[in-house]
């Protein structure tokens, strides 16, 4: 039983949920289905009956397939981002910074709900609002990192850039491959190997002050 089902199942019948619970409650709705099934083969009739409303109740919160989609999209963006710069803040060696930083984008992708395909896999980048938001997600965790990388190495904003953005594409991209092919690899493990080969390369750029 799903959480949103057991929430349902917990709260009296005849009662009316307020607005932002609602609101949550068809979010998590439309993320199994959508999960499930792709924006394209997914319809509201669909996020409706799983959500337990009738489709008048979800037209009252989302205008169309599309504003819903949006708005979890938004939100699951914003997941990663909060979890990037946790993992960044979360200490000043840099050796495990990096270490957390990996760790936090397997934590997303391993997050039972999927929420991760409809960042890195939906079937709708060829809709612009979708595509705008899916990339500036990757350019604003991209800039948390290297905002750190260019704090510590005095590299130029453009060249801590590029360092950043590969460092955010390995991750995600390797994320992705470890879920998808099962690998019998434990996920501390696997972190663990992505961020020696991660840290063999960022430890070459000398930190501020010292001698090469």
């Amino acid at each position: 039983m799903t959480a949103m089902e057991q929430t349902e199942a917990a709260r009296p019948r005849g009662t009316r949920l307020p607005r932002h619970a609602r609101r949550n409650q068809l979010l998590g709705a439309a993320q199994e289905v959508f999960v499930a099934q792709g924006y394209h083969a997914a319809a509201m009739d669909d996020i409706a009956e799983r959500a337990g409303v009738s489709k008048p109740v979800l037209y009252q919160h989302f205008p169309g397939k599309l504003e819903l989609y949006l708005a979890l999209l938004d939100q699951h963006c914003e997941s990663l981002l909060q979890a990037v710069r946790t993992a960044l803040a979360s200490t000043t060696d840099n050796k495990k910074r990096v270490e957390a930083t990996m760790d936090a984008y397997f934590a997303y992708v391993e997050d039972e709900g999927g929420a991760f395909r409809l960042v890195f896999e939906s079937d709708l980048t060829n809709e612009s609002e979708v595509r705008e938001r899916v990339d500036r997600v990757a350019m604003q965790c991209a800039e948390a990192i290297s905002d750190v990388i260019a704090e510590d190495t005095g590299l130029s904003r453009d060249e801590s850039m590029l360092l950043a953005t590969g460092l955010g594409g390995v991750s995600q991209v390797v994320a992705r491959y470890w879920l998808s092919s099962a690998s019998p690899v434990p996920r501390e493990q696997a972190v663990s190997l992505l961020t020696s080969l991660a840290w063999r390369g960022i430890a070459g750029f000398p930190l501020q002050g010292e001698q090469h």
